[in-house]
């Protein structure tokens, strides 16, 4: 029988694992008070079948155990480095947040003049779910030759900035469900961008890729399925944008629950009242 491949094994959202042990435990929970309904309605149902009421009872103590254990377990491991997690994910988001801000001013989407701050992030996440928008914009930049070789500078750096940033916190993230999850997130990111750029290193060598073998710059993409045309340029640069900024997004919501802003303000030292801040009478 054919091996059937779905690909990576991913919640639809980074907090879906706090809800399994949960659902265990509840169903465990369900299963031991229909049981009792049970033997009350059936006169001692449980009672008759010692060898079933003894295998159930087991399972359940076996379940609630394990989701009790499993939740203890996972909740300490998060909390002991809570604070090195959400430096970890501000590292990520920062990176992703380069990747799609870079994109989005080669294609001459960035907001205009020198505005920063909430409203010029929440304006660029706009544009950027703007498909349409996106991908004209994006075939008329790769149109141009000289924003095309910028492009391919911008993936080689954000390649290897985001190998630096993979390299410094894989090993720890890894230890951890959600967080493992959110990695490998953000690995497809760069996986996108390596392939992307690997295709315009095969066909459009800058000059300092000339001096590689020429059997080493044939792209993983153009073995895979054969010459790129234009349009899978893109629609694939459109999806890094987009994949991107929801990374972005949904990272930097994790990272401020995991250790949220009250806890960082109970860390300042105190400020004194209005009252003491006044001089003293002479």
């Amino acid at each position: 029988m054919a091996r059937h491949n779905v690909g990576p094994r991913r919640t639809d959202s980074y907090r879906t694992y706090l809800l399994a042990t949960r659902i265990i435990a509840g169903l465990s929970l369900l299963v031991l008070a229909g049981a009792i309904v049970w033997d009350l309605a059936t006169d001692g149902f449980w009672s008759r079948h010692a060898l079933f009421t003894s295998l159930i009872a087991s399972m359940i103590v076996v379940a609630v155990t394990a989701a009790v254990v499993n939740e203890v377990l996972e909740r300490r491991q998060r909390e002991r480095w809570s604070v090195l997690a959400q430096y970890a994910l501000f590292d990520f988001v920062r990176t992703a947040r380069l990747v799609w801000s870079g994109l989005l001013e080669l294609a001459g989407l960035a907001p205009d003049g020198e505005m920063l701050g909430a409203e010029a992030l929440a304006l660029g996440s706009a544009t950027v779910q703007d498909t349409p928008r996106l991908a004209a914009a994006t075939g008329q930049m790769l149109a141009n030759a000289e924003r095309r070789e910028q492009v391919h500078r911008l993936m080689i750096s954000l390649n290897a900035y985001g190998q630096q940033v993979l390299g410094r916190w894989a090993d720890v993230m890894v230890n951890s469900g959600t967080y493992a999850e959110v990695v490998d997130r953000h690995v497809e990111l760069y996986s996108r961008l390596y392939w992307w750029g690997s295709v315009l290193d095969e066909t459009e060598p800058l000059d300092e890729h000339l001096s590689r073998p020429r059997l080493s710059r044939i792209s993983p993409a153009t073995q895979t399925v054969g010459p790129v045309e234009e349009e899978w340029l893109r629609d694939n640069l459109v999806a890094i944008a987009q994949l991107a900024e929801s990374l972005e997004r949904g990272s930097f919501e994790l990272a401020m629950e995991i250790v949220p802003l009250d806890w960082w303000a109970s860390r300042l030292p105190d400020r004194p009242s209005a009252a003491e801040e006044l001089p003293a009478e002479v």
